[in-house]
């Protein structure tokens, strides 16, 4: 039989004093919950969870990097990699008529734009339940806008995206937003919306959600407005 140092605790059947169950219960749900390590995928470095992207251009692939390989193609143009910036700037004087939104022939009320140098041409994508859904662009109805907001004229070739939230304004409920944003935040909404769509409207969890990316840009924009004029 076990023995117990303390004569007052006794030892339970499966060998344990009372309360150290509960304990490496606890621990193991810890280990459990410990964010896998994610390795720069070029030297294999282990990150931190803020780390640096790079876009690969012709497979429109992110790339998870170290800040030093990340460096190398900083600014790089005509290779294979191309880093993404971080800066996030609002666009709240932005234009866009519902009539121009209509001629872009986007299904629903949110997309990105970007400039590919592969493709020497403006692309645009939705996020899906199912993924980015690449929608035809009028090129016509993209240079009257850009016309109009001369801004999108500075965005960075493949790292750089127009973001565009209308599902308020469809709604009477809130403006709709408008972002310059790093392309890796354009792909972290598709995959959110993949994560959490439910049904045929997506259900409650996956607007929490979508509401809580845009109220997270929403306070980058602002944090770089201010950093910008310090």
């Amino acid at each position: 039989m076990g023995r117990s140092d303390n004569p007052k605790q006794p030892i339970t059947a499966t060998g344990r004093r009372p309360g150290l169950g509960n304990a490496f219960d606890a621990l193991r749900q810890f280990a459990r919950k410990r964010r896998p390590v994610v390795r720069c995928e070029l030297c294999s470095l282990e990150l931190t969870y803020d780390h640096p992207h790079l876009i690969e251009l012709a497979a429109r692939k992110l790339a998870c990097a170290c800040d030093a390989c990340a460096l190398l193609f900083d600014g790089r143009l005509g290779g294979k990699y191309k880093r993404v910036p971080r800066r996030v700037q609002s666009l709240n004087n932005f234009h866009l008529t519902d009539g121009q939104w209509e001629g872009l022939m986007i299904p629903i009320n949110m997309a990105f734009f970007f400039t590919s140098s592969i493709q020497n041409r403006v692309v645009a994508l939705y996020p899906s339940p199912a993924g980015a859904v690449e929608s035809l662009l009028s090129l016509e109805a993209w240079q009257d806008i850009l016309w109009e907001n001369p801004a999108l004229g500075r965005m960075a070739a493949d790292v750089e995206a127009l973001l565009v939230n209308r599902v308020g304004q469809s709604h009477v409920s809130t403006a709709a937003e408008y972002y310059i944003v790093p392309i890796d935040e354009c792909y972290r909404l598709v995959a959110l919306i993949r994560m959490h769509w439910r049904g045929l409207s997506g259900g409650t969890e996956v607007w929490q959600e979508i509401g809580r990316f845009f109220a997270e840009l929403k306070d980058r924009a602002a944090n770089s407005s201010e950093e910008a004029h310090a």
